[in-house]
C-alpha cells in the first residue's frame, strides 16, 4: 500500500485557496518564493514572520523542509546571486539546504481568518467589517459594548500581544469603534476615519501621520509591525495541521530583531 505524502505543491495550493492571490495589493510580490522542487515531500513546517539568517538556522535545527512566511523572502528584485547581497544570501543558504519558501504578504492581511483577524481574536473583538485604500479591505472594523479610555485601551494591547512599547496620539475620544491593521498603517489612516473609527490601532506610523491623524479627531495607537503580525504564525500552523495530519507545523521563537532600547 502506498501512503501519498504531502508536497510542496500540496501545501502551496491549500494556502493558495486560504489566501488567494486575487487578494494581494497589486505592488505585491507573494507565493511560491523559493521552491527547489515543488514534488518534494513537507514533513515538517516552520511558520515565521520574517525569513532571516535565524530563522533559516532554526529551520535547519527543527529539520523543516519548508518555511511559510508572513513577508516575502524576495520583495525587491534581485539582479544577481551575489554573496554581498544580504537577501541573496538567504536564498543561496535556502537553496543549499533544499529548504522550500512560501510567502503570503497581503493576502493573508485580507485572508479571512489572516493577520487581521487574528489581531482582533488576540484581543478579544469581533470583525464586523472591513476598511482600507484604494478598495483594498485589508484592515477590519470592530466595536466594544462599552466604550473605554484610551489608557486601558493601551494596557489591553501590551498585555494581549507583549508590545514592549506603544506609541499613541489622543485626539481626546474614548475608544469604541477601532480599526486594525497590523503591520505599517501610515497609508490608512484616513480610510479607518472614513469608515466612522475613532481609533485606529496599527503596527507602525510616521510621525507626520500621527499628527496628521490627530489633528482628524482620530486616537492612534502603534503596537509595532512584529507584535501585530506576528500571531498569524499561529494561525498558519494550526490551518496547516489541521488540513495535512502528515505534516508538523511549528511556529518560530526567533524573538524581534528590531529592539526596543
Amino acid at each position: 500500500m502506498t501512503i501519498s505524502m504531502t508536497t510542496v505543491n500540496d501545501l502551496y495550493t491549500f494556502l493558495d485557496g486560504k489566501c488567494p492571490r486575487s487578494l494581494s495589493c497589486s505592488w505585491d510580490n507573494d507565493g511560491m518564493m523559493l521552491v527547489p522542487d515543488k514534488h518534494a515531500p513537507v514533513t515538517k513546517v516552520l511558520c515565521a514572520l520574517d525569513i532571516t539568517q535565524r530563522t533559516i538556522a532554526e529551520a535547519e535545527e527543527e529539520g523543516c523542509d519548508c518555511i511559510v512566511s508572513h513577508h516575502p523572502l524576495i520583495f525587491h528584485k534581485l539582479a544577481a546571486l551575489h554573496a554581498d547581497d544580504g537577501t541573496a544570501r538567504l536564498v543561496m543558504r535556502l537553496m543549499e539546504k533544499k529548504i522550500a519558501v512560501l510567502s503570503f504578504h497581503t493576502r493573508l492581511d485580507a485572508a479571512v481568518g489572516g493577520v487581521n483577524d487574528t489581531l482582533c481574536r488576540k484581543l478579544g473583538l469581533a470583525p464586523a467589517g472591513t476598511f482600507g485604500e484604494n478598495g483594498e479591505a485589508l484592515g477590519r472594523l470592530a466595536e466594544y459594548g462599552t466604550a473605554l479610555p484610551l489608557a486601558s485601551f493601551c494596557a489591553q494591547i501590551k498585555a494581549s500581544l507583549g508590545s514592549p512599547v506603544l506609541h499613541a496620539v489622543s485626539a481626546k475620544k474614548p475608544v469604541q469603534k477601532v480599526a486594525i491593521l497590523g503591520g505599517s498603517g501610515s497609508d490608512d489612516w484616513s480610510a479607518a476615519l472614513a469608515f466612522g473609527a475613532d481609533t485606529f490601532l496599527t503596527g507602525t506610523m510616521s510621525y507626520n501621520a500621527f499628527l496628521e491623524a490627530k489633528e482628524a479627531g482620530l486616537n492612534v495607537v502603534a503596537a509595532g509591525h512584529y507584535y501585530t503580525e506576528y500571531p498569524v504564525t499561529e494561525t498558519l500552523a494550526m490551518w496547516i495541521t489541521q488540513q495535512f495530519p502528515d505534516v508538523v507545523a511549528g511556529v518560530s521563537e526567533c524573538p524581534c530583531e528590531v529592539l526596543s532600547i
